[in-house]
């Protein structure tokens, strides 16, 4: 699995980037077919409010599957978007296979 992560009008740090690669690899457990990932990290912000975007956009053999989360911070967001992508992969896997 290809792991792809882009930030959006920031440099994103190592730290955060491993985590995001740790988290991505539990993936395999639930879909294993699954050949590449595109993660966008994007910084919104309101007046007051900065919130942490996660796009993670995944490939498999038949289509894709996306997940969009925003949170207080990155690693909330990811961990979000990871949860809902298990539950699109699993869904896809009995559609599919």
């Amino acid at each position: 699995m290809k792991i792809m992560t882009e930030s959006v009008h920031f440099t994103a740090d190592q730290k955060l980037l491993q985590f995001i690669e740790q988290k991505l690899s539990k993936l395999t457990r639930f879909y294993e077919r699954i050949i590449d990932v595109h993660v966008i990290l994007k910084l919104e912000s309101h007046q007051t409010i900065r919130d942490k975007i996660v796009e993670i956009l995944i490939h498999v053999p038949g289509g894709n599957i996306f997940a969009k989360v925003s949170s207080k911070n990155f690693e909330t967001s990811v961990e979000l978007a990871i949860a809902s992508l298990k539950k699109q992969t699993n869904r896809f896997k009995q559609k599919f296979d």
